[in-house]
Order: structure tokens, then C-alpha cells, then sequence
């Protein structure tokens, strides 16, 4: 269990001052100005030797992803891009940075920044975020009237401009290169990679996109060392992670804790347990919606970090944590994830276009029965063409809920169909 003193966000649940005042008192904008002065090869290397992996979803290793930006800056400006469209279902972290502190974004912006000489950053926000985007304004508002940002940062010499946009409500402008599309005033649709933003990114320069929690967290490695950093959780899982505990447990909440915590000591520590005891367990989606299901038996004793859930078949994603209890209709959730996946697809990809709406409808056949078992098979088959197939992961994340269903409950989708068969000879 992660000690208090460890704790990054010690305002997760808003109960102190979101504003500068507050965020001052708890360390934040503490010595910015020295930690600029070290320059950006310590600042670099100090990410990189923490071992922080991105929190959005995909686990890159940080540190090398802030380096992958050209040294040059004479030609062309740099960007960092933070993307806090966080529309991944189940999915609840980055609003709480948002709304509770801001200012941890807005220094982590800054240090970020100037690691890879951009001079200018921009905070693309989900659209619905509202009370967030409100919050977030005032505190870079607050960041600018006191010298923190803008002309000579934090006094430091580095001219530094933060800018917050908001998004139009579309879940695949999370992905980066529709988020770099959107930001540009056109539409949200992913680019072809490469190039990658590293090399040609937001207006044709060099830029890093990265997530709201990982770029939130970046002031404190650097203030109290990579290697505090390092000594959480597990080798090449370091650190703390923001966990969203959400459906059949009897406390939901966002909890702070170390990478590499049990699953189940997450649950039953943090959310009360699951409703009518752990053997009512069902299943759980243990990184938002895209990710693989597992089922109780890998639930007793899975750890809680990229490594150990990919080993199961499944991901630590954004680590939205849904849990299932067994008065679940697993097939009929999954298939609600299938319209969701359905409905957001952008259509410029026909294995997504086509594919998503192909699968959403096997679903609804599936959820009454009304299916062969050698359509099983085909629509397994599907998944397989859809995955690995498209430009971004959108198709990926359409077809591993649905692989994951069978792979763990094709009993329950065969039985299924067999009950169905028989009702229709009755009738």
C-alpha cells in the first residue's frame, strides 16, 4: 500500500484549495526556477532514469519519448501537446487533476516544455469538461499574474506560453494525431504514421503529445529524484498510478496507489470490496473499455501494472478499473462497448468502418442467441481482421473486448445459443 508521504496528488478529492495559494502550501512551484536552471539534458534524464511510462494508455517509456524531439530548433518552433480528452469509458482520472489541481499540470507543462525547447504549449480538453476547463483557466490565469508562465518564467530566462483548448466532444481525438487534426481547426480523423509528431506534428513542427496524469507528475520526479521515483512499485512498472474503481463494488472512487498493487487488495482496500463478496466476482475490465475482460480466476491474484496484465491477455490502459458482478450479462456489456465503439469510429478506415457496426450487430444476435456456433468463429475471425488493420487503435480497441469475451466466456456464449435453439423448436 503507497504511504502518504509517496502520494503525488494530495488533492485528488478536492477537499483543499485548488488555486495557487493552496497549491504553493503543497509543494507546488517550489524552487521552479532552480529545476529550470539545471537545464534540459538533467531534466531529460531524470524522467528517463524514473522509469515513467505514459498513464494514457499505451505505457511508452516517457523519458524517451521527450527525447525523440530534434535538438535543432532553429527552423522550425516545438510544441507539447497535453491531451486531456479523456473519453476512454470508465475512464475518470485526468478530470480530477483537472478540477482539484490544476497547478500540477500547468508546472509540469512548463518543465516539460522546456526539456524539449518548446516555448509554447497547448491543453486540448474534452469539450464536456466544463467545471474543469473552468478551474484549469483561472489556475494558468493565477500562473501568468505571478511570473510563473509567460515572458521569463518562474524568472528563469525562458519565455514560456500556455494555451487550453477545448475539444468538441469526440472520443477519437484522444488518439494524438486526431487530436493534433482537431487542434488545427480540422477534422478529428488520425494521421498516417510516420512521420511521427516528433518530426511533423502540430502545424507541420516537431511535437510531443502526452497525457494529463504523466505530464502532471513530471515537477516531483524531477524535485524529489528519479530514483524515489524508481523505488515504487515494480521494475519497468514504477511509480504511483491513478486507479478508477467503478461498477459492481460497494465505495467507487479514484484512488491514488503504487503500480504493481494486487487487484484484488485494490478492490477490497479502496472500494469496499465487490457487492456480495469477492466470490460474486464475474469479472473485471481492469484498464477501461478497451482492454481484454479477465475473469475471477486471473482476478485473485493479477498485479496491477503493464507487465503483469499483459502476461494475462489484457492491458493496464488508463487503469479504469470496471468491476462485474455475476448478476452481469457479460455478453449483453460487451455488447454495449460494441456500439460505443461503433458509434465513435471516425470511418476513415474501412476494416473500422465497416468492422465496428459488423461486430456491434453480431452482438445483438449474440445477446439473445440468435447465432450459429460457426458464426462464433466468424465473428472471432472478424476481430482478427479488424485488429492490427487500421490507422490508429480505435479498430484494436473494438475488437479486444470482444476477443476477450470469448476467449474466457464462450461456455456462457455457446449455452446461450443452445437455449435460444430450443425455445424456437418449442415455439
Amino acid at each position: 500500500m503507497l504511504k502518504a508521504e509517496n502520494k503525488i496528488f494530495s488533492n485528488l478529492y478536492g477537499e483543499k484549495d485548488w488555486r495557487l495559494k493552496g497549491a504553493m502550501a503543497r509543494g507546488t512551484w517550489n524552487n521552479t526556477k532552480e529545476l529550470l536552471l539545471k537545464g534540459k539534458d538533467f531534466i531529460l534524464e531524470e524522467v528517463k532514469k524514473s522509469g515513467l511510462r505514459g498513464r494514457g494508455g499505451a505505457g511508452f517509456p516517457t523519458g524517451l519519448k521527450l527525447s525523440f524531439m530534434p535538438k535543432n530548433i532553429e527552423h522550425k518552433p516545438h510544441y507539447l501537446v497535453v491531451n486531456a480528452d479523456e473519453s476512454e469509458p470508465g475512464t475518470c482520472k485526468d478530470r480530477e487533476i483537472l478540477r482539484n489541481d490544476p497547478h500540477l499540470l500547468i508546472e509540469g507543462c512548463l518543465l516539460s516544455s522546456f526539456a524539449i525547447s518548446a516555448k509554447a504549449c497547448y491543453i486540448y480538453i474534452r469539450g464536456e469538461y466544463y467545471n474543469e476547463s473552468s478551474n484549469l483557466q483561472q489556475a494558468i490565469n493565477e500562473a501568468y499574474e505571478n511570473g510563473l508562465i509567460g515572458k521569463n518564467a518562474c524568472k528563469s530566462g525562458w519565455d514560456f506560453d500556455l494555451y487550453l483548448h477545448r475539444g468538441a466532444g469526440a472520443y477519437i481525438c484522444g488518439e494524438e494525431t486526431a487530436l493534433l487534426e482537431s487542434l488545427e481547426g480540422k477534422k478529428g480523423q488520425p494521421r498516417l504514421k510516420p512521420p511521427f509528431p516528433a518530426a511533423v506534428g502540430l502545424y507541420g513542427c516537431p511535437t510531443t503529445v502526452n497525457n494529463v496524469e504523466t505530464i502532471a507528475v513530471i515537477p516531483t520526479i524531477i524535485r524529489r529524484g528519479s530514483s524515489w521515483f524508481a523505488d515504487i512499485g515494480r521494475p519497468k512498472n514504477t511509480g504511483t498510478k491513478i486507479f478508477c474503481i467503478s461498477g459492481h463494488v460497494n465505495s467507487p472512487c479514484n484512488v491514488e496507489e503504487e503500480m504493481g498493487i494486487p487487484l484484488k487488495e485494490l478492490i477490497e482496500k479502496h472500494a469496499g470490496g465487490v457487492r456480495g463478496g469477492w466470490e460474486n466476482l464475474l469479472a473485471v475490465i481492469p484498464g477501461g473499455a478497451s482492454v481484454p475482460l479477465i475473469p475471477k480466476s486471473i482476478c485473485d491474484n493479477v498485479l496491477m501494472d503493464f507487465d503483469s496484465l499483459q502476461e494475462v491477455q489484457s492491458g493496464l490502459g488508463t487503469a479504469a478499473v470496471i468491476v462485474m458482478d455475476k448478476s452481469t450479462d457479460i455478453i449483453e456489456a460487451i455488447s454495449r462497448l460494441s456500439h460505443f465503439y461503433m458509434h465513435e469510429s471516425c470511418g476513415q478506415c474501412t476494416p473500422c468502418r465497416e468492422g465496428t457496426g459488423w461486430l456491434y450487430r453480431m452482438m445483438t444476435k449474440m445477446i439473445k442467441g440468435d447465432l450459429l456456433s460457426p458464426e462464433v468463429d466468424k465473428l472471432l475471425s472478424v476481430t482478427k481482421q479488424v485488429e492490427g488493420h487500421t490507422i490508429c487503435a480505435l479498430g484494436d480497441a473494438a475488437a479486444w473486448p470482444i476477443q476477450g469475451l470469448l476467449r474466457h466466456f464462450r461456455e456462457d456464449v455457446e449455452k446461450r445459443i443452445i437455449e435460444h435453439n430450443k425455445i424456437k423448436e418449442v415455439a
